[in-house]
């Protein structure tokens, strides 16, 4: 028996600017830039993150892949070799459908770093996991999560209360 669990989709993908691959433990302080910065976490967290708390939230990403069989990827630039933030599939128990989610440290935001990362894992998803649909699922008032999920081609299908807010799903073209 192999202690390597059977992966869905492949755990490293590329794009022109990109490699998209799952997390290791020196990813760590490039998401907690991320996730200590409560613009960064407004939508989501609600707030900035502790140490221990970007940890733990590494952590479920990690734990995620060997649960579901994907996950959310660490983004790292090839030309820096830093981790932007993070982009992949997701799906905890209290979400509505399989999305595709983006968090990128808000210095690399405007970039085209998020749409690149999203188009490359659309691709990965058609051909490995063709037959799921998958979403976004944004906080309604998260204008730049919005425009980037148009940009991708996701449409906008409905809006519903979640967690105290309202909450839209935008649905990925297969």
């Amino acid at each position: 028996m192999s202690n390597t669990p059977p992966f869905l989709v492949p755990a490293r993908i590329e794009s022109s600017r990109l490699v998209l691959r799952t997390f290791c433990p020196d990813d760590w302080p490039f998401l907690h830039e991320h996730y200590s910065d409560a613009e960064s976490t407004r939508f989501t967290f609600r707030r900035a993150l502790s140490e221990g708390d970007s940890w733990y939230a590494m952590a479920n990403m990690v734990g995620h892949w060997h649960l579901r069989g994907y996950g959310p990827y660490a983004v790292e630039e090839k030309a820096s070799g830093n981790v932007l933030g993070t982009v992949g599939l997701w799906y905890p128990k209290d979400w509505p459908e399989p999305e595709i989610k983006w968090a990128l440290t808000r210095r690399y935001w405007g970039k085209g770093y998020a749409s690149e990362a999203a188009r490359a894992v659309q691709a990965m998803a058609k051909e490995h996991l063709p037959d799921v649909s998958l979403i976004s699922f944004i906080h309604a008032e998260n204008a730049a999560s919005i425009a980037l999920a148009l940009a991708v081609g996701a449409t906008f299908e409905q809006e519903m209360p979640f967690r105290g807010a309202t909450w839209h799903i935008y649905r990925h073209p297969r």
